[in-house]
Order: structure tokens, then C-alpha cells, then sequence
């Protein structure tokens, strides 16, 4: 069986090999995007060749939100949005609009804290109280989970194998968090390779980026999904990306 296929326990067990096989003391290697499809593609969201995966991170947020949720319903695209536990607790009305939309709800973990250095028991107590938020949203366990900044850690993994959640970090990324990026930056940097069988990550809210970042990652999604849809490639939710069985 291929890594690409490996699934639930099967997948920690890989993955967790690998970030030991790298040393314990460095597990952010799976944060460095090149180093990550090669020998973990589905991590890195390597998925059906003839689609895309559209996630977001770090909301919800009212104020920006919404404005992608009108963009998305424009082309009729769904997306996958990993929320943040504490930005959820503070909106859970708009996290609903978001599943009423067709969408996908992921955890992000509660706080936007870095996992490294934090204890197993810290770890799991934060991605399961976000987890168990999202479950209540959407009335159903949640599959996918991405970490802060990627960076996962072995206390991590074991985490999400207990909770039979799937860590998914991604493929191609705008950098749109940044105070200097806009709307053409941000589409240059995730269209600059092929994104046939990809996962896309932007941000539907700036509150762990630069003030108004978010405007950048709006202003390019349009660009975007005009790209995807010129070379034919289906754009939608991580679930639809990843085959269930």
C-alpha cells in the first residue's frame, strides 16, 4: 500500500516514524512544504489529480467571513474552513451560515498557540475542546485537522489518531497573512505551480495575521478559481478531495 493511501492509525504510525526518523527535537520538518510532499503527499494534501481542495484557516470571523462566503457562492465553490476554537466560540451563529452553505468545517485547534513545547496533555486538551465545538456546529464528528503554522509534534499525532481526526497541512499557499501582500502577490504564489490534485491554503481572517491581511487572500480568490476553472480542475472541500474509503 502506497503512504499516499495509509489512513486513521496507520497514517500516525507513518507519520510519527517519520518525524522520529528526523529527530524529536526537529518535528517541524514537516512544515517544510518540499520535504513534506515528497515523502508525506497526503499530509500534504496530495489528493484526486482532478481536483482542488479550497481550505481556509483561522476564522470565523464576522467581519471578513462572509465576504467569502458571497465570493464562494458566486462560482458555487464549497470550501473546507478550519476554525479556530476561540473564534468559533465567539460566533457560532456564523459558523453555522458557513455549514448551511454546503461547506466544510475543520479544527484548527482551540488557540493559535505553536505545539512545540507544549505537553501531550495541553495538546490534547486543545484540539479536543475544539473538536468538540466544531461537533457541535455541524452536528457531526469533524474528519480534518490542521495544526498552527503546520508545525506537528508526535504529542500531536497521537492526539489526532485518539480523536480519529486526519491531519491535512497543504500543498500550495499565498502567504496572504503578511502586511505586504496583495491580491495579485497572493494569487502569483499559489498558481506559480500545478494545481492538479492540491490543497489551497488562505486565511478568511487576520487574527493571528498583519491588520487587514485578509483583504489580500479576497482579492485574489476570484483570480483563483478563474485559474482553476480555465484548466478544467474541480474546485471543492477536502472531503470530496480524499476518497472515504
Amino acid at each position: 500500500m502506497r503512504l499516499a493511501d495509509l489512513r486513521g492509525g496507520a497514517m500516525t504510525v507513518a507519520v510519527t516514524g517519520a518525524l522520529l526518523a528526523a529527530g524529536n527535537a526537529s518535528p517541524g520538518v514537516t512544515a517544510i512544504g518540499p520535504v513534506r510532499r515528497a515523502f508525506l503527499p497526503r499530509l500534504s494534501g496530495v489528493g484526486a489529480a482532478h481536483h482542488v481542495a479550497l481550505t481556509f484557516d483561522d476564522g470565523p470571523d464576522p467581519v471578513s467571513t462572509p465576504r467569502f462566503l458571497a465570493v464562494l457562492a458566486q462560482y458555487r465553490v464549497r470550501a473546507t474552513f478550519f476554525m479556530l476554537g476561540s473564534m468559533l466560540q465567539r460566533a457560532p451563529v456564523l459558523a453555522s451560515e458557513v455549514v448551511a452553505a454546503g461547506h466544510e468545517l475543520g479544527v484548527h485547534g482551540f488557540e493559535h498557540r505553536m505545539l512545540l513545547g507544549r505537553s501531550p496533555r495541553a495538546t490534547f486538551h486543545d484540539v479536543a475542546r475544539a473538536r468538540d465545538l466544531v461537533g457541535q456546529i455541524t452536528g457531526s464528528a469533524p474528519r480534518f485537522y490542521r495544526p498552527p503554522y503546520g508545525v506537528l509534534t508526535v504529542a500531536a499525532l497521537h492526539t489526532t489518531n485518539a480523536l480519529s481526526l486526519q491531519p491535512v497541512l497543504w500543498t500550495s499557499w499565498g502567504k496572504d497573512w503578511t502586511t505586504h501582500a496583495t491580491p495579485e502577490s497572493v494569487r502569483r504564489k499559489v498558481t506559480r505551480g500545478p494545481l492538479a490534485g492540491s490543497t489551497i491554503l488562505l486565511h478568511d481572517s487576520d487574527c493571528t495575521s498583519a491588520p487587514g491581511a485578509w483583504r489580500s487572500a479576497l482579492g485574489a480568490l476570484p483570480r483563483i478559481l478563474d485559474h482553476c476553472n480555465e484548466r478544467g480542475l474541480q474546485v471543492g472541500r477536502l472531503g470530496e478531495h480524499f476518497p472515504s474509503t
